[in-house]
């Protein structure tokens, strides 16, 4: 395959490249920051989006795609669909089993592409009701049923669980003898070994193409690092002007708490609480409650009023004000991401952490748009602060999600895998600061990750579902399960 003088475009987004020549036997990870056009390629090789320029010539007839893009828009598709307004009961939406036959009517390929994506409990649940890595392996089993010849995966491990990290490995060295691999990727080290070759994306045009051996020395590696490592500094400095007291006693606590659907236990007997000065991860496989947890103690799930729970001094049910209790706490999740589908400013998404509202409705003063200004800064996003939120790339989403989070200086912050969809800077950049912020009790952090590299070392206190039961200790170091 060679590509000569192509041009992308999409809202405020660009892409060009003079010339790549893809070899049929190379497998090509594609790296760049967010916002270099990687998900605009991703796009343009499935089909989603026409060229303004250039030529392709020996593309395969057969591509599929996998991206955050894709799953989101399905889940979006899947919510306008939704009937529950009309009837009495919830709609789950369409049924895994159902998408999958959508896509292929024979039965032995399902079922092939259902065990190697480890589908096989989840085919008659609805497809709003799964996780995100849940999600990921059903975008992955709809990719495959296409059988591509070449197969795009743009952060193929975002959301998934240890195992399923693995898994995902391990049938990709099993991909890499029947199809071409693209990895569009924010982790370099997550890589597997069929990876022959890397291109760098930079200032919006492809401006290196190395072997994959020439890519692990690149001292551009180490530069980012340290280009994290100071920007990790403001943005402590940053939170320091503005970090809330919390009240005394438990800033969070659940007594013999439970959630259940449709007469399934999902978990039960949970005691816990967060006092002053902790710092909790909370592990265990994909769909196993953790996302769930999160939104308990958030107040967005409609079970936080059946459980015994006290959050920030107030108790749930009791007639508080939910504002009280949300202006104290930043989240940021894949769910609140779905949801931000207002088409606001990038500065107007960090304003809206100040109310906690999706989008901006109400008159906002000069200090208040000052101090959202300052967290654009901070995260290298001033000269975004006027673009639309949905014409920017998912890292770039992402990244105003988690300023969205900090900008009120909050005494509790949920962190169900922030650094999904970022790039390496990005990420080094929020991990660096995270850190700073635990280890000087700026805030307090009840953190999800699939990572390993995410672990936090000053978190010393966890939560583990394991076989349908909950796990809670404590440790002396920092530790990853």
């Amino acid at each position: 395959m060679i590509i000569q003088d192509l041009v992308l475009l999409a809202g405020e987004r660009r892409l060009a490249i003079k010339h790549w020549s893809i070899a049929p036997a190379e497998h090509w990870a594609i790296l760049g920051h967010s916002g270099s056009g990687k998900s605009l390629l991703g796009a343009w090789f499935n089909g989603e989006l026409i060229a303004q320029a250039g030529e392709c010539c020996g593309a395969p007839e057969r591509v599929a795609l996998v991206s955050l893009e894709q799953q989101q828009a399905l889940l979006e598709r899947e919510l306008a669909e939704d009937d529950s307004d009309f009837s009495d009961q919830f709609d789950p939406g369409h049924s895994v089993a159902e998408l999958l036959l959508r896509v292929n009517h024979e039965p032995a390929q399902r079922q092939a592409v259902i065990e190697q994506c480890d589908l096989s409990g989840l085919l008659a649940r609805g497809f709003k009701l799964l996780s995100t890595g849940e999600t990921r392996r059903v975008m992955l089993a709809l990719a495959l049923l296409r059988q591509p010849q070449l197969l795009v995966l743009d952060e193929p491990f975002a959301g998934l669980d240890l195992a399923h990290q693995q898994q995902l490995l391990d049938l990709l060295a099993s991909l890499a003898q029947q199809c071409q691999l693209m990895l569009i990727s924010s982790r370099d080290e997550e890589l597997p070994a069929a990876i022959s070759h890397v291109a760098v994306l930079d200032d919006q045009a492809l401006s290196q193409q190395l072997s994959i051996e020439q890519w692990r020395e690149h001292p551009e590696r180490r530069l980012l690092e340290q280009q994290a490592e100071r920007q990790s500094f403001a943005i402590v400095e940053g939170l320091r002007q503005q970090c809330q007291s919390p009240p005394s006693g438990p800033l969070f606590s659940i007594r013999d708490g439970q959630v259940a659907y449709a007469g399934e236990t999902l978990f039960e007997s949970l005691t816990w609480s967060i006092e002053a000065g902790q710092h909790w991860q909370i592990r265990g496989p994909n769909g196993c409650g953790k996302s769930t947890l999160l939104n308990l103690i958030f107040g967005d799930h409609p079970q936080c009023y059946s459980n015994q729970i006290e959050v920030l001094g107030y108790s749930r049910g009791s007639g508080e004000s939910i504002w009280e209790i949300k202006r104290q706490i930043g989240m940021v999740s894949s769910s609140l991401h779905l949801q931000y589908r207002v088409n606001c400013s990038a500065l107007e998404v960090v304003l809206s952490g100040l109310y906690d509202s999706i989008g901006i409705y109400q008159q906002v003063s000069e200090l208040e748009r000052q101090q959202a200004k300052l967290w654009l800064e901070l995260f290298g996003l001033t000269e975004l602060a006027n673009c639309g939120f949905k014409s920017l790339s998912y890292g770039q989403q992402r990244l105003l999600l988690i300023a969205r989070a900090l900008v009120k200086g909050p005494a509790l912050l949920l962190l169900d895998e922030p650094c999904q969809g970022l790039d390496f800077l990005q990420r080094r950049l929020v991990l660096n600061a995270l850190e700073r912020v635990a280890k000087y009790q700026l805030s307090h952090l009840v953190y999800v990750t699939h990572h390993q590299q995410d672990a936090l070392p000053s978190i010393h206190h966890f939560i583990d579902f394991v076989d349908g039961k909950i796990q809670i200790s404590r440790s002396l170091g920092s530790e990853f399960g």
